[in-house]
């Protein structure tokens, strides 16, 4: 897990918020012509890593999908082996998944388990080893960024009860209030006005105002 404090949004990652968006809940056609500009406006590992982890938010069949249009305009071809080819990490996994949840949730991490294990220990162990150990804790891609394609995602798809909760995830991993508010800001064009709104009544709840 890398991550860093993430003060202000730079263009390769407003294009990376925003097809994290597109990927989540755009057309195909959104989604190939964002995918065609962040091969020439954001690194590839970026890229790479946004789709990883969108299977977590959307499903697999939007992220396969968008996978293989990315591989059509990729720079580079898919790297050929990754460490999640060995199970033998699953402890480093949980670990990692540990410390990655506890760094997104912050005092409520022991709520949070609570409240998923009651619903089933299945989902309990696959949020903290599969999605927070295995994949979002990943290197490649600081967990600042990872936390603002979370909020995109969340924001397209209108899982607000999560944009709520990864909103407050950006600021405890180190995004800065006004780096979170030009990402909210970013997606207006993507998500479209109305459902902006109600995405800056959610910021201005989670900031207190």
């Amino acid at each position: 897990m890398t991550g860093s404090r993430l003060d202000a949004l730079d263009e390769p990652t407003i294009h990376l918020v925003r097809l994290a968006a597109l990927v989540a809940g755009g057309t195909e056609t959104q989604v190939r012509d964002a995918l065609a500009l962040a091969s020439t406006s954001v690194p590839q590992l970026w890229v790479d890593e946004l789709l990883v982890q969108s299977y977590l938010f959307c499903g697999f069949p939007r992220a396969l999908n968008a996978a293989r249009d990315w591989r059509r305009v990729a720079p580079d071809p898919a790297p050929r082996s990754d460490e999640t080819d060995d199970v033998v990490h699953v402890e480093e996994w949980r670990d990692r998944g540990i410390a990655t949840c506890k760094a997104v949730y912050g005092d409520m991490y022991e709520k949070l388990r609570q409240n998923v294990r009651e619903l089933h220990p299945a989902l309990d162990a696959s949020m903290v080893v599969e999605g927070y150990g295995k994949i979002l804790g990943r290197p490649g891609l600081d967990l600042g960024r990872r936390e603002l394609c979370i909020v995109a995602a969340c924001a397209s798809t209108g899982q607000d009860r999560q944009l709520h909760s990864h909103l407050h995830g950006a600021l405890n991993v180190g995004v800065a209030f006004e780096a979170l508010e030009a990402a909210v800001e970013a997606l207006e064009p993507v998500v479209g006005a109305g459902r902006c709104r109600i995405i800056r009544l959610l910021l201005a709840r989670v900031l207190g105002k």
